[in-house]
């Protein structure tokens, strides 16, 4: 076991408070250069009058918490285990509160996401890829000998993959577990195209003698023109497939049989579609693997969530906030903020002026009449409609911003901001 895992999450991130504050970190106050991360928030400066400069990224105290705990709750309540994604975040901060709200274990993409997982102390990794770098095959396989409490789960999608797998891993102390991916449709991303190619790479998986195949998994947003119809009858042929290499013996060394599925937008289906699970050889591990609900956001997920079509069950809160300075207006109808691509995610959909706060007197007004129209590396177009909140040169402003996943990996310490600004925690990400 490495030096230091018999520490859990918390202990482990709680170290970052540890780090020096310096000119790595932007927008954090330069007079705090050689604080510790803890020594600083231990101040709880004000992001607006604190010292801290612009463009800042800012995650809402309250709002973060409220969602951590919405999907703990929601998952638990659905019988489903939660392994959310970690790649959204990169923030070991937040993976340990994850899992002190229940979470199973954390979803990656990459072998360096898994070094960090491990590094903080993540006990279970899913590994929603096809791993054949033997680089990163030997890693794990190291890992499962010295940490007999580890668990590794990756998927498989072909014969080649398996063949590769297996060679890397020869002679290995415990067998990697394995998931079949079914991919969602033809056009979609990674995983078998076809029932039969599943059973094929399936029979390859069982008979490798450094693998284990303990069930199958796939990612219901990559249906082709998904739609709550076409989305519940992929995750119906996950579940059948499951049944059918269950029937056909091929789980027979598994445990637990796990069965995956659910991105940030159809949750409700997944929930919906694994209550009706039959009995299998093995107890069934219905895996959730969700990531961007950490912050929501203004824009994507905000209009793609779950609960828009189940209020009943809750409501997720942007959580990010992107405070820039207005830096010119040189026309009536335009402004530039020091804020762009550099800081701001522009993938999915720009940014939305939510607020402008004054550079007078501090006054908050909501941004009417003002819209993102483009972004250089470091400016931010801003259309300015006359009659509308007319920014001046030194006035702030709140952009809400689309997708998670490209705006975490631009910061790599947040500051985290209860409901008045003052910040109270820094989120550290490693990206």
């Amino acid at each position: 076991m490495a030096a230091g895992q018999s520490l859990g999450p918390d202990a482990l991130a709680a170290r970052l408070a540890d780090e020096r504050v310096d000119h790595r970190f932007k927008g954090l106050p330069p007079d705090a250069d050689g604080l510790t991360v803890g020594e600083l928030a231990a101040q709880r400066r004000n992001v607006f009058t604190g010292g801290f400069t612009t463009p800042v990224l800012t995650l809402s105290a309250e709002a973060l918490e409220h969602n951590l705990a919405l999907l703990g709750t929601y998952s638990e309540r659905h019988g489903l285990a939660f392994a959310p994604h970690g790649k959204t975040t990169m923030a070991p901060q937040l993976f340990a509160r994850q899992l002190a709200h229940g979470a199973w274990g954390v979803t990656v993409a990459v072998p360096h996401q898994a070094r960090v997982c491990r590094a903080f102390g993540v006990r279970r990794v899913f590994l929603a890829n096809e791993l054949v770098d033997a680089a990163a095959l030997r890693w794990v396989a190291g890992l499962l000998a010295d940490d007999p409490g580890f668990r590794f789960v990756c998927y498989v999608d072909s014969v080649r993959g398996v063949e590769l797998m297996d060679r890397a891993l020869a002679g290995s102390v415990r067998p990697v577990d394995v998931v079949v991916e079914l991919a969602a449709g033809e056009g979609a991303r990674t995983g078998v195209r076809t029932d039969e190619a599943a059973l094929e790479v399936a029979r390859a998986a069982a008979r490798a003698a450094s693998l284990r195949l303990v069930g199958v998994a796939g990612y219901e947003a990559q249906v082709p023109d998904a739609s709550p119809r076409t989305v519940r009858a992929w995750l119906r042929r996950l579940v059948g497939l499951a049944a059918e290499l269950d029937g056909a013996g091929l789980f027979a060394d598994a445990e637990e049989i796990v069965l995956s599925a659910g991105g940030s937008e159809w949750f409700d289906a997944v929930a919906d579609v694994f209550a009706g699970v039959p009995p299998l050889s093995a107890p069934v591990l219905k895996l959730l693997r969700s990531g961007a609900y950490v912050s929501h956001d203004h824009g994507h997920y905000e209009r793609l969530t779950p609960f828009n079509r189940v209020p009943e069950e809750g409501a997720l809160e942007p959580a990010f906030r992107l405070w820039a300075q207005v830096v010119s207006r040189p026309t009536r109808d335009e402004a530039f903020l020091n804020a762009g691509k550099r800081d701001v995610s522009y993938d999915l959909a720009l940014p939305v002026p939510h607020l402008v706060r004054s550079g007078r007197d501090g006054t908050v007004r909501p941004a009417e009449g003002l819209a993102v129209t483009a972004l250089s590396d470091q400016h931010a177009w801003l259309r300015t409609d006359p009659g509308g909140a007319e920014p001046e040169v030194g006035d702030w402003v709140a952009l809400g911003l689309a997708h998670p996943c490209t705006v975490f990996e631009k910061w790599p310490l947040i500051p985290v901001v209860e409901a008045d600004g003052t910040a109270v925690d820094y989120v550290r990400t490693f990206f």
